[in-house]
C-alpha cells in the first residue's frame, strides 16, 4: 500500500540512486539494437557556477526531451559537461591567492594553472550535482571539461587549420579592454549600465586661424563623455551634406593640448540632427571611430595604458609629428601616468582655462562595464588573434536559409541573420593563464610559427631559418650547436576565448578528430536548447565550426527558449532582491513540482512569470495523482492483462480509453513541436480533470456495487490508464512517476523495466460514441454546478431538473446517467416539459435547454442586488485601470513589468465582469 502522503526529500534521491545503480541514462540505455539515435548536446555551464533559474528551464525542457526519445526506443545520448569560464575561474583562484597575500606573478604561470586545477576538482562543478537534483538524466559517465585532454586535443587541431587555411589571423583592431581583469572580454562579458555624467563641448581652433571664442568662424565645437580620449583625436567628421561645415571639409584644426593638426572629413557617421554635427574621431578608442578612420585613412593613436592611465611621455605613436614647446611639455607631465578618470578632471580644468570648453550639459547614458570585473570597459587598440567569421558564417548563414536548421520559434531566424550578415573579426586571444594557451611561437625576428606542439614549432622554425641567407641562418645554427629550450621561440602567452573551445561541443564531446564510433553514430546532433543571449557567442559559432570541420550541420533545430522572470515579469537581479533559487524550491516543493511549473509555462516566445504559489499548486497535482493511485489501489485496481481491453463493455472505461489516446496524441505532438506547455497542459487536463475528478468519481458506484464483471473490467482499464498516466508525465515529473510506477507493480511482483525506459504510450482506441455520451455528461453536471455557483445556491440545497427540447439521444442518456446526474449535480429529480418553468435558471445543452427552478431555493431579489453591487465595484476599477493605462506618462515612465502587471489584472476584473453579468442575466431571467 503507498505511504498516505507523497515525500518528495525522501523518494527523489532514493530513485535518482538507482538511476545511477542502473546506469539507466547511459548512451543507448533501454534502445534496441540498431534504434535510431537521438543526441542533445548540454549548453556547457561554467566550473564556476550554480544552478540559477535559466539553468533549471534550459535543462528541464531538454530532459523532457531526453526521457520522451528515451521512452520511443531511441538511441539517447545527453551529453553533460562544463566550460572551464577563463575569467570567473581565474579570478576565483586570484582571490583565493590575494587572501594569502600573494599574486599569480608571484608563483608564475605552471603553479597558477595547477592550483586551478585543485580548484577545480575539490570545488568546481557542484552545478553538475544540482542537475542531478533536478533530475536531469545525462550520461554522466561521459561528462566531458572543456579543458581535458581530448577536448585541448581539437581545440589545437582546429586552432592550427583555421590558421593554415588564412581564417585565423593576428591583427592590431579596437577590442573590449578590462582595465581590472587586464583582458580582453567578449561581448557577453559587456553589459551596459545607465550612468547620471557629462556631454563636455569642446572648441577646436581651425588651423592658420587667430582663435577667438567670441568668434564660432575661428573654431569647430565638438562633444564628447569622454574628455580623456581627446588627446588621441585624429580627425573631426561632419556629414557630407551639411551646409554649416561645407567651407571647413579638407582644412585642419588644431587639437588643443596636443597641438597636433588634424582633418575636418566628410563622413556620414556623423548625424547633423545631433549636436553640433561635428564629431571627434579618436579611431583607438571607440569603436565606431575605428571604422571612420580606417574609411578616412586617418591614424589610431592609443594614449592609455592597460590600466586605464594616461601615456604620453614614451608614446611614439603620441609624439610623432609634434612640436613640443615648454607649454605642452608641462601639461603632458601633468597628465602622464593619470588614471583616465582623474586625467578627464585635469583635461576638462585645461580646457576651461584656455577657452577651449563651450558647455557643458548633465547626460544620462550607457557606459559598458565589465561584468566580472565590475570597472568601465575601454575599447582599446592592441594586436590580438582573430577569426575570418564572415568566410566561416556564409555557410552557416545558408543552411538557415535553405532550412537544414530551423529556429523554433522561426522569429530568432531575424536575429540569427542580423548577426551573422554583419558578423565582424571574432577576437579570440585573452591575456589570461586559465585557458587553452594559443599554439602560436614567435622568433626572434618576429615570425611567428603555429603548430600543435612546441617541437613541431621549433621544427618549422629550423627550417624556415636555415633557408634564409645571412645572419639569421648563421644566428639559427649557432643556437642549435648548444641548444637551449626557449632560445629560439618564445610562446604566445595569451589563452583562446572560452567561447572557442565551446564552439566545438558538438563534434569535440564525441571525440573528434579521432574518427570515433560516438561521433558516428551520434552527430549529427537533433536539437539545441538554449537562451537567446548567446545566438551569437554560441549558437552562430557552433553552427560556423560544425560546418567548416564536420560538413554538416551540429543541429537541425535550435529551441530558443525565454527568460525566466519573477512573478511581476521584471528580470531577476541580485540588486532587486528577487533571485528566485531553484534549490530552495525543489527543498520545498521537490523537483517534480518544479519542472512541472517550468514545462506548463513554457510558451514559445513568452517569458515565463515564476510565481512560488503556482510551483506550490502543482504540487498539489502531484498529490492529486498520488492520492487517486491510492483511491484506486483501496478499490482492487491492480494491472490485469487477463482483460483484454478493446474489449470494455462499459461507457465509462471506453470513454477514458479514447480520452487516454487523444491525451496521448496531444501530449505528443506537443513535445514534438516543442510546445511544452500544450503537452504540459494536456497531461493536466487529462489526469486532473478526466482522470481523477471525473472517471474515478463515476466509478465509485461501480466499485461498490455488486456487478462483479464490472468491477473487474473497470478495475483492470483504471490501472492500465493509471500505467499510460505515468508514462506520459514521466518527461516532466520523473521522481514520483517513477516511484509509482514500482509500488504499483502489483503484489509480489517487479516492473519488467524501469519506467524510464518504458514504451512511450501510443494508443489506438477510440470510441467516439462512448466519448460523446461521457463527456455530455461531465458538460451537463458541471453547468448545474456553475449556475449553483453564481446563483449562491446553498451547497446542500436539492433542485429539481426540467429538460426542454430533449431529443430521444439525450432522453436515453438521461435514463442511463440519472444516477450519476442526482448524486453529482444534487438533483433530485428529472422531468421533461414543452417550456421552462418560471424562475428557472436555464443552460443550453446540444438540441435541448437545461433549467433548474431556483425560485425556492434562493432570495431572487437579493441575489439580484448583490451580484449589481458587485458589478459595479468591478466596473469601476475596470475604468481605474483604463485609465491608469490610457495614461501615456505612467506607461512611459514605469517599469515595463508595473504596466504589465496592471494590464494583467485589467484583463482578470474583464472576466470576473464577464462571469458577474452572466449570472445577474440568469437571474433576472428567472424574475429576480
Amino acid at each position: 500500500m503507498l505511504e498516505k502522503t507523497y515525500d518528495a526529500k525522501a523518494v527523489e534521491p532514493r530513485i535518482a540512486e538507482r538511476w545511477e545503480a542502473e546506469g539507466a541514462f547511459r548512451a543507448g540505455a533501454g534502445s534496441e539494437p540498431g534504434a535510431e539515435p537521438f543526441t542533445i548536446v548540454i549548453p556547457p555551464p561554467n566550473v564556476t557556477g550554480s544552478l540559477h533559474m535559466g539553468h533549471a528551464l534550459n535543462n528541464t525542457l531538454q530532459d523532457v526531451l531526453v526521457r520522451f526519445e528515451r521512452m520511443r526506443g531511441k538511441n539517447v545520448l545527453w551529453q553533460p559537461g562544463m566550460d572551464h569560464a577563463g575569467i570567473a575561474t581565474q579570478m576565483v583562484v586570484e582571490r583565493q591567492l590575494a587572501a594569502s597575500g600573494i599574486s599569480r606573478r608571484d608563483i608564475g604561470r605552471d603553479e597558477f594553472v595547477s592550483r586551478v586545477w585543485t580548484w577545480k576538482e575539490q570545488s568546481g562543478g557542484s552545478i553538475m550535482h544540482q542537475l542531478q537534483r533536478l533530475g536531469a538524466s545525462c550520461d554522466w559517465s561521459r561528462e566531458r571539461f572543456t579543458m581535458d585532454e581530448g577536448l585541448s586535443e581539437a581545440v589545437l587541431e582546429v586552432f592550427v587549420r583555421l590558421y593554415k587555411e588564412g581564417l585565423i589571423y593576428r591583427d592590431k583592431r579596437l577590442v573590449n579592454w578590462d582595465p581590472e581583469l587586464l583582458t580582453a572580454v567578449s561581448d557577453l562579458e559587456v553589459e551596459q549600465k545607465e550612468v547620471d555624467g557629462n556631454l563636455w563641448h569642446f572648441r577646436y581652433p581651425v588651423a592658420d586661424a587667430v582663435f577667438d571664442p567670441e568668434n564660432p568662424a575661428t573654431y569647430i565645437t565638438v562633444a564628447t563623455t569622454r574628455p580623456e580620449t581627446m588627446l588621441g583625436d585624429t580627425g573631426v567628421a561632419v556629414h557630407p551634406g551639411d551646409e554649416r561645415y561645407r567651407d571647413l571639409v579638407g582644412r585642419e584644426v588644431v587639437l588643443p593640448i596636443v597641438g597636433r593638426r588634424i582633418p575636418v572629413v566628410a563622413d556620414e557617421y556623423s548625424d547633423p540632427e545631433k549636436g553640433t554635427g561635428a564629431v571627434k574621431i579618436t579611431p583607438a578608442h571607440d569603436f565606431n571611430d575605428f571604422e571612420v578612420g580606417r574609411r578616412q585613412k586617418l591614424p589610431a593613436i592609443n594614449i592609455l595604458t592597460v590600466e586605464a592611465r594616461v601615456a604620453l611621455k614614451d608614446n611614439d605613436d603620441f609624439l610623432a609629428g609634434l612640436d613640443v614647446t615648454p607649454e605642452r611639455a608641462r601639461l603632458w607631465d601633468q597628465l602622464d601616468g593619470l588614471d583616465r578618470f582623474e586625467a578627464r578632471k585635469l583635461i576638462v580644468q585645461i580646457m576651461e582655462e584656455g577657452g577651449f570648453l563651450a558647455k557643458v550639459e548633465p547626460h544620462r547614458h550607457a557606459v559598458p562595464h565589465g561584468d566580472r570585473g565590475g570597472v568601465p570597459i575601454e575599447p582599446f587598440l592592441t594586436d590580438q588573434w582573430y577569426v575570418n567569421a564572415a568566410e566561416l558564417a556564409k555557410p552557416a548563414i545558408a543552411s538557415v536559409r535553405d532550412g537544414a536548421t530551423r529556429f523554433v520559434p522561426k522569429t530568432w531566424e531575424k536575429t540569427y541573420f542580423d548577426w551573422m550578415e554583419n558578423i565582424q573579426p571574432w577576437c579570440i586571444s585573452r591575456q589570461l593563464w586559465w585557458g587553452h594557451q594559443i599554439p602560436a611561437w614567435y622568433g626572434p625576428d618576429g615570425h611567428v610559427f603555429v603548430e600543435k606542439t612546441e617541437q613541431e614549432a621549433l621544427d618549422a622554425a629550423i627550417e624556415y631559418y636555415l633557408a634564409l641567407e645571412g645572419p639569421w641562418k648563421a644566428w639559427v645554427e649557432d643556437k642549435l650547436e648548444n641548444f637551449k629550450p626557449g632560445e629560439i621561440l618564445i610562446r604566445d602567452e595569451d589563452v583562446l576565448d572560452t567561447w572557442f573551445s565551446s564552439a566545438l561541443w558538438p563534434f569535440s564531446t564525441l571525440g573528434w578528430p579521432d574518427k570515433t564510433k560516438e561521433l558516428a553514430t551520434y552527430y549529427q546532433t537533433d536539437v539545441l536548447v538554449t537562451g537567446f543571449d548567446i545566438i551569437f557567442f554560441w549558437v552562430a559559432r557552433m553552427m560556423m565550426m560544425g560546418l567548416h570541420f564536420m560538413d554538416e550541420e551540429p543541429f537541425h533545430t535550435v529551441y530558443v527558449h525565454a527568460l525566466v522572470r519573477d512573478k511581476s515579469g521584471a528580470k531577476m537581479s541580485k540588486s532587486k532582491g528577487n533571485v528566485i533559487d531553484p534549490l530552495d524550491l525543489i527543498s520545498e516543493y521537490g523537483a517534480d513540482a518544479l519542472r512541472f511549473t517550468l514545462t506548463i509555462m513554457a510558451a514559445q516566445g513568452r517569458d515565463v512569470k515564476l510565481d512560488p504559489a503556482r510551483i506550490a499548486g502543482y504540487r498539489n497535482f502531484g498529490t492529486k495523482l498520488w492520492n487517486a493511485t491510492r483511491f484506486a489501489a483501496i478499490n482492487g485496481v491492480a494491472r490485469n492483462d487477463d482483460v483484454w481491453l478493446q474489449d470494455a463493455k462499459l461507457t465509462v472505461n471506453r470513454w477514458i480509453l479514447t480520452e487516454l489516446t487523444r491525451a496521448a496524441r496531444a501530449i505528443t505532438e506537443g513535445i514534438t513541436s516543442y510546445r511544452f506547455n500544450e503537452a504540459a497542459g494536456a497531461a493536466y487536463r487529462f489526469v486532473w480533470n478526466e482522470f481523477c475528478d471525473w472517471y474515478l468519481e463515476l466509478l465509485k458506484p461501480i466499485f461498490t456495487g455488486t456487478d462483479e464483471a464490472a468491477k473487474a473490467e473497470s478495475q483492470a482499464v483504471a490501472a492500465f490508464v493509471l500505467d499510460e498516466i505515468y508514462k506520459l508525465l514521466h518527461p516532466m515529473m520523473p521522481f514520483m512517476t517513477e516511484e509509482l510506477w514500482a509500488v504499483t507493480a502489483g503484489e509480489g511482483r517487479e516492473r519488467p523495466t524501469l519506467l524510464c525506459h518504458a514504451r512511450w504510450p501510443e494508443p489506438e482506441f477510440e470510441d467516439h460514441v462512448a466519448a460523446a455520451e461521457i463527456n455530455w455528461l461531465i458538460e451537463l453536471v458541471s453547468g448545474i454546478r456553475s449556475v449553483r455557483s453564481e446563483m449562491n445556491v446553498p451547497a446542500g440545497a436539492v433542485a429539481p431538473l426540467v429538460v426542454v427540447g430533449a431529443d430521444a439521444t439525450t432522453r436515453q442518456r438521461l435514463v442511463r446517467h440519472d444516477a450519476a446526474i442526482k448524486r453529482l449535480a444534487r438533483v433530485d429529480a428529472v422531468a421533461h416539459a414543452d417550456a421552462p418553468p418560471a424562475a428557472s435558471a436555464q443552460i443550453v445543452l446540444g438540441e435541448a435547454t437545461i433549467c433548474l427552478p431556483l425560485g425556492g431555493l434562493i432570495d431572487l431579489a437579493a441575489e439580484s442586488a448583490r451580484l449589481q453591487k458587485e458589478l459595479a465595484r468591478v466596473t469601476e476599477e475596470i475604468a481605474r485601470l483604463h485609465k491608469k493605462l490610457s495614461n501615456e506618462r505612467f506607461v512611459a515612465n514605469a517599469a515595463p513589468e508595473v504596466v504589465e502587471a496592471e494590464r494583467e489584472k485589467l484583463a482578470e476584473y474583464q472576466a470576473i465582469q464577464e462571469k458577474l453579468a452572466t449570472a445577474l442575466s440568469r437571474v433576472r431571467d428567472t424574475g429576480g
